[in-house]
């Protein structure tokens, strides 16, 4: 019982049945100006039935005029005449084929732009949604080739109208045969879809199982490829370890997709049972009908193939129908990712047009935070006022809510209780997209865009202001490393995609990161550990640069170094989620408070070193 309990959340049902996505497709194609791919569709069916048609009329049609002993000319033209036509067909069908191949490309590649501008638009606390992340896995593997649905979804459909056709026109020709062959026909034909299309879901509604052996091993798989852990893997010998642990989720993933096999393979012997009585019991009728003289030889050919031909036509319509209830899933995962709900506002909400001029203030009112699934509160209960130009310093222990509490100020997570205001406006009425603009920042976390040191600090390709950006890299402290290059600010960065590209130490890549953010010129600067990455010297100038980066604009400077903030016009001591202290580094110290015994803390080493070397 417990079992049937675990398993039963894991059963869901689409949100779009086979229809509505055919529907959506094709309003995607008259959408993006490819209209031609559901009319070359069409075309490519009825050509298909146009030739079948041909070929099983070719052997009757030669018996029949044999039979009235027609004169070898005629016999010869009515060859001729069956063969030219195929060929025909055959010619525009494969001309039609190739034609439609862009324009379905086309489509699949306009369905993997939008997801990829949901990633990379949507919400920021969707991006560390476990179930947001599962979808985003089932939409690209979706659209991930030219077999996957957001493509052979239009073979399908094609597919079905063909066979569609190709029934309607059958059932005609067989409508002097006696029904009850007709009936035998379609109904073992309806039997052996109805259990398929009830197998076909068995993947789907297990989807989550699926997903919990997918990703551990596209886990591992990564971390065997990521640069960043190749010294990990040397230096600690993890590669047995890696290899047992994919070895172990692969051999998971195996048995999950063995039972769904073994299910799909007991629909497919259901089947080839329920062909072998159609076809057994078809072929019997006609033969009996020969030898009780009711058809002639040329009409038994015909209808012969016709009967093959007919529960071909009845089997590809149940065939793409189940096909097509698969791909319909599939397209069901695009489609629900696509509109995976938004915490945000952005288009809907109220714009906002950053002026450096400005006087901005941000404002927190009785601020609380806490992430999904956590026991306790990151933060608790935060007032802080960020004045217009001030220069604000956070410090605190690991842990402490420091990286939250810029998150919340820049908009990327929303309070869990309290008020973020701008200028005394809750910045949840604001396009967020707006919002962000107001943010210069380096994080602690930062790549390179495989592009020019130029684009990677104006974040474009296009309309550079190239002055500027020498003026950026030079506040930065980046200038003669750059200007050393051969192809200086146009050189190639990122070997992930070049393989002549120039590789940056961690602290230049963090003073590049430094420039762009420069760059943007927002109206307030934040700066996340800027400096761990830098060597001494450099962190020393970077702190004589800080006021003249930062003129006119308010700023918020992360440090783990206490001595590092004394710069700033105020300086918050965060422990435990909330404001422990706060003031310049001088009232802080002569309070002798917890900033006190950390800073206290951090200067003994630095003490005890210097009267080591003097002993010495």
């Amino acid at each position: 019982m417990a079992k049937k309990e675990q398993k039963e959340p894991k059963k869901q049902k689409s949100k779009y049945n086979m229809w509505q996505n055919c529907c959506f497709m094709i309003g995607l194609a008259v959408k993006h100006k490819e209209k031609k791919v559901p009319i070359l569709c069409t075309l490519t069916a009825l050509l298909a039935v146009a030739i079948n048609l041909t070929e099983i009329s070719i052997t009757p049609a030669i018996i029949g005029a044999v039979e009235i002993h027609a004169p070898l000319p005629k016999l010869f033209a009515v060859i001729a005449g069956f063969v030219l036509l195929r060929m025909l067909l055959i010619a525009v069908s494969s001309y039609v084929g190739t034609n439609i191949l862009y324009g379905k490309v086309t489509l699949r590649l306009e369905l993997i732009s939008q997801v990829n501008t949901k990633r990379t638009t949507t919400s920021y606390p969707n991006t560390y949604d476990e179930q947001f992340q599962k979808m985003e896995a089932k939409a690209n593997d979706s659209l991930s080739c030219n077999s996957a649905a957001g493509e052979a979804i239009w073979e399908t459909m094609t597919g079905l109208l063909q066979n569609s056709l190709g029934f309607l026109i059958y059932l005609a020709m067989l409508s002097y045969v006696n029904p009850l062959l007709i009936a035998v026909i379609t109904a073992t034909a309806l039997a052996g879809y109805f259990l398929n299309k009830s197998l076909s879901g068995y993947s789907y509604r297990r989807r989550e199982e699926e997903e919990a052996c997918l990703h551990p091993l596209n886990c591992f798989t990564s971390y065997a490829e990521a640069d960043n852990i190749a010294k990990d893997i040397r230096l600690f010998g993890m590669r047995p370890w890696l290899e047992q642990m994919y070895a172990k989720a692969w051999t998971a993933y195996r048995l999950f997709h063995k039972r769904v096999q073994n299910v799909y393979l007991l629909g497919a012997a259901a089947d080839l049972v329920l062909s072998f009585l159609r076809n057994g019991f078809a072929y019997a009728y006609l033969i009996r009908m020969v030898l009780n003289d009711d058809l002639s030889i040329a009409m038994f050919l015909l209808y012969f193939a016709a009967v093959g031909n007919f529960s071909g036509w009845i089997d590809g319509i149940l065939n793409q129908l189940v096909t097509l209830h698969k791909q319909s899933l599939d397209l069901s995962n695009v489609r629900e990712y696509l509109e995976y709900p938004e915490p945000f506002r952005f288009e809907e909400g109220d714009s906002l047009v950053p002026d450096c001029a400005q006087p901005y203030e941000i404002r927190m009112e009785d601020v609380c935070f806490r992430y999904d699934g956590a026991e306790q509160d990151t933060l608790s209960h935060v007032n802080l006022t960020l004045h217009p130009g001030e220069k604000l310093a956070i410090v605190g222990p690991n842990g402490a809510g420091k990286t939250t509490l810029i998150k919340l100020l820049c908009g990327f997570l929303d309070p869990s209780s309290g008020r973020v205001l701008l200028n005394g406006k809750d910045i949840r009425e604001y396009n967020r997209r707006d919002y962000y603009k107001m943010f210069s920042a380096v994080f602690q976390d930062f790549n390179l865009v495989p592009v020019t040191v130029a684009a990677n600090v104006a974040q474009t390709e296009s309309n550079i202001d190239l002055p500027r950006v020498r003026d950026c890299i030079a506040m930065a402290g980046l200038t003669e490393k750059i200007e050393s290059l051969p192809e200086q600010y146009e050189s190639l960065l990122n070997r992930s995609v070049y393989e002549d590209a120039t590789m940056l130490s961690g602290g230049e890549t963090q003073r590049l990161m430094l420039a762009r953010a420069l760059y943007k010129n927002a109206p307030f600067v934040v700066l996340d550990e800027p400096t761990a990455a830098l060597d001494p010297i450099a962190e020393a100038d970077l702190y004589g640069k800080y006021n003249e980066m930062t003129h006119g604009r308010s700023s918020v400077y992360i440090s783990h170094r206490l001595a590092s903030t004394r710069f700033c016009d105020r300086i918050l001591l965060i422990q435990n989620g909330r404001i422990e202290e706060e003031g310049t580094h001088e009232e802080l110290l002569s309070r002798g408070g917890s900033y006190a015994e950390l800073y206290e803390v951090q200067s003994r080493y630095y003490r005890e070193e210097e009267s080591d070397h003097e002993e010495e």
